[in-house]
């Protein structure tokens, strides 16, 4: 699925050093295919004994909603499971911000046509606070431009991404998918040595 705009309310949870294992815990690593994942998102975090639901975790507070999560720095560290970029688009999530996010974490977000955008500590506290005063208040991702705005509170950057990565997300392909959309260029290159 193509990703070049996105328009949604976001959904904060201020915790730092996020381990991967907090993001879908071990025990629920019983399946190759990516779906299902969700419902056990922050299992250990959204539910008390007894599959009660916490209300006070931010997934579980029903002022929170939309596609974005805005994390505390160093979001995904820990073991490289990919499962957690699955529970986290399983969930319904695409771009994750944060101050800082783990390397391979990262990777497997993009791999996974999820959307990490690392913003410096000060703006990220600023979006904290914005987005605790007013839930509804809406943010926009802009892939092709690469920013990140919340118009209603004057607060904008512009964020990195591979250049690679920039191009499958916006055209919705995975790395085999990537050279296929190049055939014809590599046919082409082949024709040209075989001539030569």
């Amino acid at each position: 699925m193509s990703f070049k705009k996105l328009t949604t309310t976001c959904v904060p949870l201020s915790i730092e050093n996020i381990d991967t294992d907090q993001v879908i815990p071990a025990r629920f690593l019983k399946s190759i295919s990516r779906e299902g994942f969700g419902e056990n998102l922050f299992r250990d975090w959204r539910y008390l004994p007894g599959d009660v639901p916490n209300p006070e975790f931010a997934l579980n507070d029903q002022r929170f909603k939309g596609q974005i999560l805005v994390a505390g720095k160093d979001f995904g560290c820990g073991s490289s499971r990919e499962h957690a970029a699955w529970a986290l688009a399983d969930y319904g999530f695409k771009v994750f911000v944060s101050s800082f996010f783990a390397d391979i974490f990262k990777g497997n977000a993009l791999n996974n046509n999820l959307l990490p955008i690392q913003v410096k500590e000060e703006f990220l506290q600023k979006l904290f606070t914005i987005i605790e005063a007013n839930p509804n208040i809406e943010a926009v991702v802009d892939l092709e431009n690469q920013t990140f705005e919340v118009a209603a509170a004057g607060l904008k950057t512009s964020f990195d991404i591979n250049p690679y990565k920039k191009t499958c997300l916006l055209n919705g392909y995975d790395d085999i998918d990537f050279i296929l959309s190049k055939t014809k260029a590599i046919v082409q290159f082949e024709k040209s040595m075989v001539t030569a």
